[in-house]
């Protein structure tokens, strides 16, 4: 490839920049499982280029094309190319803005169906390094263990490092029933664990809808799991189905919701939040803002209240802060993820995308949680054997050893009624006979020591007691809130 075919082909790339923030419609993708509207770059004139751009551009072609025909080794023009793109969105520091070849591109539309095969988990590329935003509701990640800001050190026992996002997000995915193992990174931890997660199935199902009988009160209940394209009109159907049941109040959970389209969000925020106030507010690079206010007639007879924790995500925070700001409702659970930006995809004419940050979105009264996240009013956290690691049982605990699966270990034993003692990791004697009495309990052999049965029984136990909604202190507390305010 020639300095002038380079030079042509840096020039659409940039008229791409200029021209694209001006030509998009439809909706905003404010995650990386969604699909935003496009652009094709063809349709971009050259020569809205300015001189200097061309000058700087000159600049780029003459460094390729010695490249090409110097360095020591052969290198193609398809990864001088790509390198050159994915080299300035590396520049950004954004990890939402990034590149996808033909393949990967394909396999983020394959994603986009009622369902696909995987892990069910939300991740971008954080300084460097692939991290977990958010594991879907019940999917194999979070059944799994993986917490939000994991970073992933290791696929298979080999390193992320040198990797793009999408080029990680291929070797996770994969064939339903086929086992990952990823090695993580998690603050706190005093070494990486190691987690394996079978794939599976991860359907795309967006909004449940049940109702809660407590105290002589109906709750109706709406568990929105992402904002995808039809989020909005099974929010509505689930709203008038529960409405017509002649519901007391109303709970809306995006726990482990990564978000979603920004038209979606907008849409529910019509169907709850009075009329006339912000549900979010865009800004542009400039500053400038738009608005997208709620035209609900009048205002729900009845409480709503709304549950997120740490993996609530994007369009989830937009409709959290919402229902808090303009809707004078109360949030129970944790700090949102605190993800504040808006992308979109643009095509680039070959099969290949950018998923490039456009936006800003800022809270109905126009505040920027990047970083952040959304405070709920009732701040309440689960118990601790919520947040504890998976047992592996891949090796015997036992006296005297000091690990995280040990530490893990001893949150469960406490969260199950068998005092370890301690839950720094420390397998001391009364750790131990902890364990003899949990063994006891199960009818297990009574060795003190946690072995590959041990730590099976154990991990079944704490993921039915997780699955206990008794045991869930955030929906408990939130149901209280209805009833008291319906009263």
């Amino acid at each position: 490839m020639n300095s002038k075919k380079l030079l042509l082909i840096l020039v659409a790339v940039v008229a791409i920049g200029l021209g694209s923030i001006f030509l998009f419609t439809g909706s905003f993708a404010l995650e990386g499982n969604e699909r935003a509207s496009t652009t094709d770059p063809d349709n971009q004139p050259a020569e809205e280029v300015q001189l200097e751009d061309i000058e700087s551009l000159e600049k780029i072609a003459k460094t390729l094309a010695i490249i090409q025909e110097q360095y020591v080794e052969d290198v193609s023009e398809e990864e001088l190319i790509q390198g050159a793109i994915e080299g300035m969105l590396d520049t950004l520091d954004d990890p939402y803005s990034v590149y996808m070849d033909q393949e990967t591109a394909n396999q983020f539309v394959e994603s986009l169906g009622s369902s696909f095969e995987g892990i069910g988990a939300e991740v971008s590329m954080t300084d460097g390094t692939v991290t977990i935003v958010a594991p879907f509701r019940e999917s194999p990640a979070e059944q799994a263990g993986l917490q939000p800001n994991d970073k992933i050190i290791e696929i298979d026992g080999e390193s992320t490092d040198g990797l793009s996002l999408y080029e990680a997000v291929l070797k996770i995915r994969g064939e339903k029933g086929t086992t990952v193992t990823l090695t993580v990174d998690r603050a706190g931890a005093s070494e990486f664990l190691t987690i394996p997660v079978v794939r599976d199935d991860i359907p795309i199902e967006t909004v449940r809808v049940s109702t809660i009988e407590r105290d002589g009160k109906t709750i109706g209940m709406l568990d929105i799991t992402s904002f995808s394209v039809d989020t909005a009109e099974r929010f509505e159907e689930g709203l008038a189905e529960l409405e017509a049941q002649g519901i007391d109040g109303l709970l809306i959970d995006v726990r482990g919701n990564p978000g979603g389209y920004l038209d979606s969000v907008e849409k529910i925020g019509k169907l709850i939040i009075p009329g006339g106030e912000p549900i979010v507010q865009i800004q542009d690079r400039a500053g400038e803002r738009v608005r997208y206010v709620s035209s609900l007639d009048e205002r729900k007879p009845y409480p709503i209240v709304g549950l997120t924790d740490r993996s609530s995500a994007s369009a989830s925070e937009i409709l959290s802060a919402a229902l808090i700001e303009a809707g004078d409702y109360d949030v129970v659970g944790e700090t949102t993820f605190g993800k504040g930006t808006v992308q979109q995809t643009i095509q680039l004419g070959d099969g290949s995308e950018l998923k490039l940050s456009l936006f800003k979105w800022l809270t109905s009264a126009g505040n920027d949680i990047n970083g952040e996240g959304v405070e709920p009013t009732v701040e309440v956290k689960q118990p601790d054997y919520f947040y504890s690691a998976p047992l592996t049982g891949d090796e015997t605990l036992t006296l005297d050893m000091m690990n995280e699966q040990i530490r893990s270990a001893q949150t469960m034993l406490k969260g199950l009624g068998h005092e370890p003692g301690r839950t720094d990791g420390y397998y001391d004697e009364q750790t131990e006979q902890a364990v003899r009495a949990f063994q006891k309990a199960q009818g297990l052999s009574e060795t003190g020591d946690i072995d590959e049965d041990t730590a099976g029984t154990l991990q079944q136990l704490i993921v039915d007691e997780v699955r206990d909604e008794s045991n869930d202190k955030q929906l408990q507390t939130a149901i209280e809130l209805i009833i008291k305010q319906a009263n």
